[in-house]
């Protein structure tokens, strides 16, 4: 099939939004795909100025700035997907989304070489004590001692989270000579000669650097509170690279200041400033041996170019043929185009009988389906039809009028 003639839409009046400075990679993906109705903004949107912004948006790009609520959701009736150019989704309503039909997805593997680099950069800055000297010499005091500095090879890091970056992080290490533990809720096959913890606190305990890769969920907020850093090794390192909401940073300024570890880096906040600028604060600030760096743990040229091209891609394919895979709403399909056939993609409440409702409506009027496929999640279905040509137009027209229907959309 001609890739020209995929789609049955006019593809200038397909919009598309994307903001937060989402790479120019994706602007490119798009209009060299045939859609120039692509705009791009700089700073994120409030909630009231997306409203605005989206009533007329087919696809909308962010990054973890931008908060799609439920009322952004409710208002943007040509929606109908959501990019987020980051490793998160938790920016958006997902459930809201879920329930209009309205495809999510991310880039959850892009940054994981940039976020696990700067990682080791970090831990061999705070346990050769870099910032303190560093600060020294732009005060014009010579600081040139041994005290407290130490090599990585030997030491044993602690990784809370075993996923895409902690276990690159893990890979790293272990080529620096470092021993390697990693404490994960979920049973994961260690690589190298990492060992698995039985629990966060044996882990805390044995290590001498505590590196963070845990998603922001009920479960993992404050999972490093006060109770949680009396366990720490003394003099241990903190690294956050993760969540925001996942470190008490008042209980680990305390332990700084007391000497009990003896040192810290953190990207990100439980509250951050909306834009570059804007005022910052935080109790870390002034602390010896800290690192303070804002939200930029997957911030290079190569990891934005990597998930504009990810995520980009993840759009297009949904577009143009109703691929849905890597989707944390709709679920996931992917079907190649069939010749001499028109798709049609079917949302629909997830209730018995709606799969039999759309086989009976066709048949009764001689529609033949040469291709479909369903897969549900709790709350939705998503069925994928190839139809004769001929009769397309008809069949999406009786598949609107199917009860329980969320979304109908004819694609070629």
């Amino acid at each position: 099939m001609n890739q020209e003639q995929l789609t049955s839409y006019p593809k200038e009046k397909i919009n598309i939004l994307f903001l937060e400075n989402i790479s120019d990679k994706a602007v490119q993906y798009f209009k060299s795909n045939g859609y120039t109705s692509v705009t791009k903004l700089n700073g994120a949107l409030s909630e009231e100025e997306l409203i605005k912004a989206v009533k007329d948006v087919h696809l909308l790009g962010i990054r973890s700035k931008t908060q799609i609520t439920a009322k952004v959701l409710e208002s943007a009736k040509k929606l109908q997907a959501i990019g987020c150019f980051c490793i998160g989704v938790n920016q958006v309503d997902l459930k809201t989304a879920t329930h209009l039909g309205v495809t999510v997805f991310n880039a959850p593997y892009s940054n994981t070489r940039s976020v696990a680099e700067l990682v080791i950069g970090l831990a061999i800055m705070l346990i050769r004590r870099i910032p303190d000297k560093n600060k020294a010499a732009h005060e014009g005091i010579w600081k040139k001692e041994a005290k407290g500095s130490y090599e990585m090879r030997g030491k044993t890091l602690g990784l809370v989270g075993y996923g895409n970056i902690g276990s690159q992080v893990s890979v790293i290490a272990e080529s620096l000579g470092m021993k390697v533990m990693f404490y994960d809720t979920e049973t994961k096959l260690p690589l190298g000669n990492a060992i698995a913890a039985k629990s966060l606190e044996e882990l805390v305990a044995s290590a001498d650097i505590v590196s963070l890769h845990v998603p922001e969920t009920a479960q993992t907020k404050n999972l490093i509170d006060k109770e949680v850093l009396t366990h720490f090794k003394k003099g241990g390192i903190l690294i956050n690279y993760a969540r925001g909401e996942v470190v008490d940073l008042d209980a680990l300024a305390e332990c700084l200041k007391s000497g009990s570890l003896s040192g810290a880096a953190i990207d990100v906040f439980p509250w951050e400033p909306e834009k570059n600028g804007d005022k910052f604060t935080s109790p870390l600030q002034g602390l010896s041996n800290v690192i303070l760096t804002p939200h930029i743990g997957g911030s290079t040229e190569e990891a934005q170019e990597n998930i504009g091209e990810d995520v980009s891609a993840k759009l297009y394919q949904f577009l143009e043929k109703g691929i849905t895979n890597g989707s944390h709403s709709v679920p996931a399909i992917g079907l190649p185009p069939v010749d001499g056939a028109h798709r049609i993609l079917h949302i629909h409440n997830n209730v018995p009988g709606v799969l039999s409702a759309i086989n009976t409506e066709l048949a009764k009027h001689h529609i033949n389906i040469l291709g479909q496929y369903l897969k549900t999640n709790e709350e939705i279905g998503y069925v994928v039809l190839d139809v004769d040509k001929k009769l397309s137009a008809q069949a999406a027209e009786l598949l609107r009028n199917i009860k329980e229907t969320i979304k109908v959309r004819m694609l070629y």
